[in-house]
Formats: C-alpha cells, sequence, structure tokens
C-alpha cells in the first residue's frame, strides 16, 4: 500500500476511484489488464489520502444533484479500508450532500456504513450492487480468493433489502468449464430472488482477456484447474471475447427467470437507472413493499 495526493477524484461521468488495485485475488479481474496503465503491482494499492478533501470541493463547486458512482474498477472495500476508512468518509460527503450512491463491491464490509446508505437512500437514492458469480462456495474461494463468499454477499443483499436499499447484481463473468453451469446459474437466481433483488447484469455467459489479466488467470488455471489451461489455448487462443458454449441455454434461463420474478435485466435501463437523479424527469423511487 503507498499513498497519494490526487490531482482529481471524480471523472466526467461522476465516477470515483479512491484506490487503485486490489487485494481480493479474484484469478478472472480485468482491471489488472495493461491498458489501464498500472505502474505498481497491483496488490500495492496506490490510496488518494486526499480524495475526501477533493470529493467535497467537487461536491460542492456542482450546480445540481448527480449520483456517484464507486467501485466499477476496484473495489472500495477492500481489506485496507478496515483501518484507512476513506469509502466511509466519502459516503458521509455524499450524504452531507444530498447526492445520490451507485456503489459496486463484492465485500460485506459494507454493512459497516449500512447507515450511510440508508440516509443516503432517504434524502436521495442508494443502489449498492453485488458481484455474484460462483455458488458453489469451495469453487467460490478458489476463484474469489480474498473476499466473503457468495452465501455471505446475498446475506448482504438480504441486509439491504430489509432496509429498503434497491440492489443490483453483477453475474460477471462466468468461466467456460468452471461455472458455466445451469446449476450454478440456477443456484446464484434463487439468492436474487430470495433477495428480492431490483435488477440483474449479465452481458453473456463467459469472461474477456486482456493482456496483463490473461496470463494471472492462465497461471491460476494451472494450479487450481489442471489441463484446463490448455483446453482453453486450444479453443480460444488469445482472444478477447471468451464466449459459453452453453451461453444461449444459460442466457435463456436467465431472461426467463428474471421475466417471471420482475426482475430487471435489460443492460441499458439498468445503466439509466443507476444513473438517474431523483429529481431528473422520468425518474420513479423504488418501492420494495
Amino acid at each position: 500500500m503507498h499513498f497519494v495526493d490526487a490531482k482529481g477524484i471524480l471523472s466526467s461521468g461522476n465516477g470515483m476511484n479512491i484506490y487503485r488495485g486490489c487485494t481480493h485475488g479474484c484469478i478472472y479481474c480485468d482491471s489488472r489488464s495493461k491498458c489501464y496503465q498500472f505502474t505498481h503491482d497491483f496488490e500495492d494499492i496506490e490510496v488518494k489520502s486526499n480524495a475526501p478533501e477533493l470529493l467535497e470541493r467537487a461536491l460542492r463547486s456542482k450546480r445540481k444533484k448527480c449520483m456517484i458512482g464507486t467501485g466499477a474498477m476496484c473495489d472500495p472495500y477492500m481489506q485496507c479500508e478496515e483501518q484507512l476508512k476513506l469509502t466511509g468518509k466519502c459516503l458521509e460527503l455524499i450524504d452531507h450532500y444530498g447526492f445520490g450512491l451507485a456503489i459496486q463491491t463484492k465485500s460485506d464490509r459494507i454493512l459497516r456504513d449500512l447507515e450511510l446508505l440508508k440516509s443516503i437512500n432517504r434524502k436521495a437514492k442508494c443502489v449498492v450492487q453485488m458481484t455474484l458469480t460462483t455458488y458453489d462456495e469451495e469453487v467460490c474461494r478458489i476463484v474469489e480468493p480474498n473476499v466473503c463468499t457468495t452465501k455471505r454477499r446475498y446475506e448482504v443483499l438480504e441486509i439491504l433489502k430489509e432496509n429498503g436499499i434497491p440492489t443490483i447484481v453483477w453475474l460477471s463473468p462466468l468461466l467456460p468449464w468452471i461455472n458455466d453451469t445451469r446449476e450454478n446459474i440456477e443456484g446464484i437466481l434463487r439468492y436474487c430472488i430470495q433477495a428480492k433483488v431490483y435488477g440483474i447484469l449479465c452481458f453473456g455467459i463467459g469472461l474477456t482477456l486482456r493482456e496483463g489479466n490473461r496470463e494471472y488467470f492462465y497461471e491460476a488455471l494451472e494450479r487450481h484447474f489442471p489441463g484446463l489451461r490448455k483446453k482453453y489455448h486450444n479453443q480460444y487462443g488469445y482472444a478477447y471475447e471468451i464466449a459459453s458454449g452453453r451461453q444461449k441455454e444459460l442466457m435463456e434461463i436467465l431472461r426467463r427467470t428474471c421475466k417471471e420474478y420482475g426482475i430487471v435485466c435489460g443492460t441499458k435501463e439498468l445503466f439509466d437507472y443507476m444513473h438517474a437523479f431523483p429529481e431528473e424527469k422520468g425518474y420513479e423511487q423504488l418501492s420494495l413493499f
């Protein structure tokens, strides 16, 4: 972990990354890709120590309220957040100035800030996005080794539901010959139904591999799934998009289930929902009860 004084915190789309890098150790992580131009080891977390000051300045200068997003690139609730509490401080500012929040994580550490999330949701809107990829707990511990398992993330979704906070599940990525199975999809969908999630984001059954994350992924396959690296090489070579051979079957299960239980699964509709501040025309606050 190392500290920097950043020059800015919000992107043009009002997204922020307080940390750069991650210690969750997910074997498929696209953020490892060289195109993101990390100048340090991925596990050596770069901490924007002045993030709260930058965020307050940015929020105070905005002419109208909007949704602030975080977690798309690097998880805001990594292990270091327990000590640094920078995510929590930024949420306090979002709450204080009356902005909305769309936050993505795999960690149950988000429950530390439950009261803040509830307050943001009362004043504006708070949407929590939780990534679920692997129903089998043992496989999950291999694929996503340094973060709470899918069952615990489901429990977090339940707690958020009980507190009136809308949730969206990222069902991605799904790895060929590992978790691209009917049993896996149906298990995760049961969690989503029970937790009454607002929506499920799925970009297809498969993953993407670019220089940087491809090498890390293949090394992990070699360690944990003997023979699977060669199978990937033979099937996909150095392709960027790695589509499962079961994509059609599994996407049909996903769409059918979402339609049956009233879960939104349209990508554009979900991103529009996450970006829409309550004052904007056409926005309707979600009622869970």
